[in-house]
C-alpha cells in the first residue's frame, strides 16, 4: 500500500476539528461542508470492503429526506444489503481518526478484516440532485484511485438503483442487468404484464399524481415513463425545477405532518403519492369528498401487499411460509388486522431497515415495511425456484396463471431494498388487478389514533430497551410507570427508545381516541423527563 500517497491525498481532503460522527442506519448524515474528508475515507473503505468480501461495493451519496444543505454516504453490500455491522464500527473509526492516525487504522482494519491487498477492487458509485454532491462524490473517487480500486460513477440514480445494481454485478447478472436501461426493462416488463391480466385493461386510463420531494426520482420516473403501458398515466410533482429538495414536499413531510405536499392539487378520490428525496420511500394519500386528508402509510402498503400475495399463494397450493415484519412504531390496529383477520404471522423487531430485513430472510415470503413508507418484499431461493416452476410447468390452468402473476411480482419487486417506484408499480398493479380504489383499500382497517413526541435529555445512553423496544430496562422505575399509565386509557399502549442520531428520547402513544393518545403521550414524556435526566423545561401538553 502507497503510504505516502495516501498521506498527500488525504491532506487535500481534511477533517474539520473537533468533529466526530457515527455510521447508523442512515450511514453519515451532516452538513454538507462537513463532509469532505468522510467521503475520500469512505472511498478507501469501500476498496478495503471490496478486498475482503471479493466483491463489487456500492458508495451512495445521499441524505435522503433531510433539508437540502445536507448531505451524507452510504455504503452498499455485495448482495445489494445494508453494511455488514463489523464495518460500520471500521467507518466510524476512519471518518474520526486524525490525519496522523489514518496509516494506523487502515492497516488495522486490513488486519482484523483479512484484506488480501493483491486482489482487485471494484465500487459503483451513485448520487443525488444535492447541489453538493457531485463535488461530495469526486471526493469519493480520490478515496478509491489513492488504494488502487477501480470504479464506475452511474452519477444520478436513486438509491435503490444503485443497491440494484450492486446485486446484478455481484450475482453474475442472475438478479437483472447492471445498467439503469436493465433496471427499466425488468421492471416495466413485469409490470405490462400484470396490467394486461386487470379486469379493467383497455377500459380507459389510470392516472397517478407523485410528489417527487424535488429530488432525483423525478428524473430516474421520467427516464422510465416511456417504458410503461400507455393506459397508464403519471404526472410528476415538485419535480426539482423551481424548489427546494424536500421542502415542504416529499414522503416524511406528508407522514409526519399528515397534509398534502404543497406544490400538488388534489382533488376527492384522486390516486396520489410521494416519495422521499432519494426515492427509497412511499406513502400514499387522498381527499375524500368532503375535502378530508386520508394518509395510507407503510402499515396499510404491507397489509395490501399481504393480502394480495396470500391469495394467490393460496391458488398454486404450495406450503410457503408468508410473514410481514413490523417495528413497534406499526399502528396497532394494523398488527390486529393482519393476524386476527388475515392470519397472517407478525414479527416484531428493532426500528432500522436491517433490523426488518435480517428478519424477513427467515421465511419463504418475508414482507416488511415501516410506517414511513420504506419497505419491500424478501423471496426465499426455494420460493422463488418452485414459483418460477410452476409458472412454466404446472398444468392446472388457474395454478399456473396464479403463478405467472407471481413470477411478474418477484421481477417486478426490488428484493435489494425498499424501492419507491418499484413500490409504486406493484401497489399500482394490486389495485388494478383487485379492482380496488384507494377509499375501499384504506378501509381495510382504521388505525387507532396515536402520538409521536420527543424529550431532550442530557445523555441518551440512560435508556435501554428489550422486546424489540417495546419496553424499558433502563431508567429503573420507568417501565413501571409507562405500565401504570398505559392502564389509564382503552386500547392504549405506549413506548419509548432512544434516538439513533441525537440526544433525544422519542415517544409513542395509541389509545381509543386522539386525545387519550394525546395525553397518554405526554404523561409518558414527563415521566422520561424526571427519571430520564430531561433537558430544558418540562414538557408541556
Amino acid at each position: 500500500m502507497d503510504f505516502e500517497a495516501l498521506k498527500k491525498y488525504s491532506a487535500l481532503h481534511p477533517k474539520p476539528a473537533g468533529l466526530t460522527l457515527q455510521y447508523g442506519t442512515a450511514g453519515f448524515r451532516s452538513k454538507a461542508e462537513q463532509l469532505d474528508h468522510v467521503m475520500f475515507r469512505m472511498g478507501l473503505l469501500a476498496v478495503l470492503r471490496s478486498r475482503a468480501a471479493g466483491s463489487t461495493i456500492g458508495i451512495m451519496v445521499t441524505a435522503s429526506h433531510n433539508p437540502e444543505e445536507d448531505n451524507g454516504v452510504k455504503l452498499v453490500d455485495p448482495l445489494g444489503e445494508m453494511l455488514h455491522p463489523s464495518w460500520e464500527e471500521y467507518a466510524t473509526q476512519l471518518a474520526n481518526a486524525e490525519e496522523q492516525e489514518l496509516q494506523k487504522i487502515v492497516t488495522t482494519i486490513c488486519q482484523k478484516a483479512a484484506v488480501n491487498q493483491q486482489k482487485d477492487a471494484s465500487v459503483f458509485i451513485g448520487r443525488d440532485t444535492r447541489p453538493s454532491s457531485k463535488k461530495l462524490s469526486q471526493a469519493v473517487i480520490d478515496g478509491i484511485s489513492v488504494l488502487g480500486g477501480q470504479y464506475h460513477d452511474y452519477g444520478l440514480v436513486t438509491t435503490p438503483q444503485l443497491h440494484y445494481m450492486v446485486c446484478c454485478q455481484n450475482t453474475q447478472g442472475q438478479y437483472g442487468k447492471p445498467t439503469l436501461e436493465g433496471y427499466y426493462q425488468k421492471l416495466s416488463k413485469a409490470f405490462t404484464e400484470l396490467m394486461k391480466k386487470s379486469p379493467s385493461s383497455g377500459e380507459g386510463q389510470r392516472h397517478v399524481k407523485i410528489d417527487c420531494a424535488n429530488g432525483i426520482g423525478a428524473l430516474k420516473l421520467s427516464e422510465m415513463e416511456p417504458y410503461f403501458p400507455k393506459d397508464v398515466l403519471i404526472h410528476i410533482y415538485n419535480d426539482g425545477t423551481k424548489e427546494k429538495l424536500n421542502h415542504l414536499c416529499g414522503a416524511d413531510f406528508v407522514k409526519v405532518h399528515q397534509k398534502p405536499p404543497k406544490g400538488l392539487d388534489m382533488k376527492p378520490n384522486e390516486r396520489c403519492c410521494s416519495f422521499d428525496g432519494d426515492a427509497d420511500r412511499i406513502v400514499y394519500y387522498y381527499k375524500d369528498t368532503a375535502g378530508l386528508f386520508h394518509l395510507i402509510d407503510g402499515d396499510k402498503i404491507a397489509t395490501l401487499i399481504s393480502i394480495f400475495l396470500k391469495e394467490l399463494l393460496a391458488k398454486v397450493g404450495q406450503t410457503l411460509k408468508m410473514a410481514v415484519v413490523q417495528t413497534a412504531y406499526a399502528n396497532g390496529s394494523s398488527t390486529r388486522y393482519l393476524e386476527e383477520t388475515l392470519q397472517v404471522p407478525v414479527h416484531c423487531v428493532k426500528t432500522g431497515v436491517k433490523h426488518l430485513h435480517h428478519k424477513a430472510q427467515e421465511f419463504d415470503v418475508g414482507v416488511y415495511f415501516e410506517a414511513n413508507g420504506h419497505g419491500t418484499v424478501l423471496f426465499s431461493k426455494t420460493a422463488e425456484t418452485t414459483i418460477r416452476q410452476l409458472a412454466k410447468e404446472e398444468e392446472d390452468d388457474a395454478k399456473r396463471e396464479a403463478a405467472k402473476v407471481l413470477e411478474n411480482m418477484i421481477d417486478l419487486i426490488n428484493q435489494t431494498v425498499g424501492d419507491a417506484i418499484s413500490d409504486m408499480l406493484v401497489i399500482e398493479a394490486i389495485l388494478a388487478l383487485k379492482g380496488l380504489t384507494l377509499q375501499q383499500w384504506d378501509a381495510f382497517y382504521t388505525d387507532f389514533p396515536n402520538r409521536l413526541l420527543k424529550v431532550q435529555v442530557a445523555d441518551r445512553q440512560v435508556i435501554d430497551t428489550t422486546d424489540a423496544e417495546r419496553r424499558a430496562v433502563a431508567p429503573p422505575g420507568l417501565q413501571e410507570k409507562i405500565d401504570a399509565l398505559v392502564k389509564k386509557y382503552k386500547l392504549s399502549r405506549a413506548f419509548v427508545r432512544p434516538s439513533g442520531t441525537e440526544d433525544v428520547v422519542r415517544i409513542y402513544a395509541e389509545a381509543d381516541t386522539q386525545e387519550n393518545a394525546d395525553a397518554l403521550a405526554h404523561e409518558v414524556s414527563l415521566a422520561v423527563y424526571h427519571l430520564a435526566g430531561g433537558r430544558g423545561a418540562p414538557p408541556q401538553p
